[in-house]
């Protein structure tokens, strides 16, 4: 096989031509179309990455809550030191506090009226946790279509070139409309599918989050609710 391809050093030049085959050189070949195509998705895919890491470590924080929270804001509620619970809020500074806070603000009010005030409250927190968000989505469901687009403009391209040779067909008439075609696919595919893990991850994080809300929140209405 050796002596075979010293021989014929055009096909060993081949070879090496495709071992060193780069995804730069698929996106430079691929022509103006593919490389704008690319650009795009590149922008979406940088967006839709910021805005993850972004929510993640909001999220992150958000769900921390003090184990001890509770009872600190049972204690002070039952010795009637409503200002320090409110503090103790303010200080912790979480979705989960401000609920409490706003329910603490309500006391000596019907329990229905404080229920409906932590609701409201709780309805501005999570629509703060998933900020944003909404854009992920979007860019999960848009970046394959992109991507197609792409193949759509490469393909056109391909039968203009065979409808100019004349009916004589060269492979590399068609390489521009062919690179175009495959790597936009690729790319949209791969800016799609990692849009799509990211958004589920926060969506995963964001109930989490709201699990949470919901359950303190319902310790505290049971504690204004308990017998004196």
């Amino acid at each position: 096989m050796l002596s075979y391809l010293q021989e014929n050093p055009e096909i060993s030049d081949v070879v090496s031509e495709e071992k060193t085959l780069s995804i730069y050189k698929l996106i430079v070949d691929g022509g103006l179309g593919g490389q704008i195509i690319i650009s795009i998705l590149f922008v979406l895919l940088a967006v839709s990455l910021y805005i993850y890491f972004e929510r993640f470590f909001a999220i992150k924080a958000a769900s921390k809550v003090d184990k001890n929270f509770m009872n600190q804001i049972k204690d002070n509620i039952s010795d009637g030191k409503l200002d320090a619970a409110t503090d103790l809020c303010k200080k912790t500074n979480s979705p989960t506090a401000r609920l409490i806070e706003k329910g603490i603000s309500r006391i000596g009010k019907p329990l229905d009226d404080i229920n409906k005030a932590i609701e409201n409250a709780g309805k501005l927190e999570v629509y703060q946790l998933e900020r944003n968000v909404s854009v992920i989505a979007t860019i999960a469901g848009a970046a394959p279509m992109i991507g197609f687009l792409g193949t759509v403009i490469g393909m056109i391209v391909a039968i203009h070139e065979i409808a100019n040779a004349g009916g004589q067909i060269d492979i590399k008439l068609l390489s521009d409309g062919l690179y175009t075609a495959m790597t936009t696919t690729v790319a949209g595919l791969i800016v799609g599918i990692i849009a799509y893990i990211t958004y589920n991850h926060i969506v995963v994080r964001t109930d989490k989050v709201m699990y949470q809300m919901e359950a303190k929140t319902v310790e505290f209405l049971d504690l204004l609710n308990e017998p004196v």
